[in-house]
């Protein structure tokens, strides 16, 4: 089981969740949550932490919580750099500064703790799997990126994908989110890719947005979650060296 810790932020010290493997040390796992700190999320750390990671969930919301916790719902979201209307395909307004700044304050607490010795990986889920997803752009210390769904259009982020030379990338579609041949999906690939790095898409057919999330009952798909999972792990403990 893991516990709060903090990190300094946009907003000063921000609240996140923090799980360390058995051994008390390891690679270093952020994982970007769809919805508010708890339930799925901790458990994901938990899990993440049981395969020999140090892994690190940050509260990107700043304690903000309603319509369901999930990342961009409510107007106070503005000035930390998110918002939206709380659908699971919404398009919120973004401060790519900020939010930057916020990605890249993880990345480095988590780089510089004591038990973290190799280097970091990040995995989000829907809204914060293009996050995820970008990044790995933002910060020389994050060799892999892991995305369930990602829902963000990337003219918003203004990702310089050049910065992926020698990283990669794993995204999980969803096949109701038009599977690996969305638009935004393909767009990832390629600039991936042609920036020399490696990106592999995995379809899960018959899902929906959510496939993943055990809270989500409506959603998940158990056979398709194991499936991500072991995907996840390889590419990390393949990577994270």
């Amino acid at each position: 089981m893991g516990a709060t810790a903090s990190y300094a932020g946009t907003a000063g010290s921000n609240k996140g969740y923090l799980a360390l493997p058995a051994t008390g040390t390891g690679p270093a796992v952020v994982v970007l949550p769809d919805r508010s700190l708890g339930g799925h999320i901790t458990t994901v750390v938990d899990r993440f932490a049981a395969e020999g990671f140090v892994a690190f969930a940050p509260d990107l919301r700043h304690g903000v919580t309603g319509d369901g916790g999930r990342v961009g719902v409510t107007g106070d979201d503005r000035r930390h750099g998110v918002t939206g209307d709380g659908s699971d395909h919404d398009e919120p307004d973004i401060d790519p500064a900020a939010l930057a700044h916020d990605l890249v304050a993880v990345v480095d607490h988590l780089a510089r703790r004591a038990e973290v010795t190799g280097p970091v990986a990040c995995v989000g889920f829907c809204l914060a799997g293009s996050l995820a997803l970008w990044s790995a752009t933002l910060s020389d210390r994050i060799v892999a990126a892991v995305a369930f769904y990602p829902s963000l259009p990337w003219a918003r982020l203004h990702p310089e994908w050049s910065h992926y030379a020698g990283k990669a990338a794993v995204i999980h579609c969803s096949e109701a989110d038009g599977t690996s041949q969305a638009p935004d999906i393909q767009a990832a690939r390629r600039a991936i890719e042609e920036a020399g790095g490696e990106c592999t898409l995995y379809d899960y057919p018959g899902t929906q947005h959510a496939f993943f999330n055990d809270d989500r009952p409506e959603a998940y798909d158990g056979d398709a979650a194991t499936a991500a999972w072991a995907r996840t792990l390889e590419l990390l403990r393949r990577r994270l060296r």
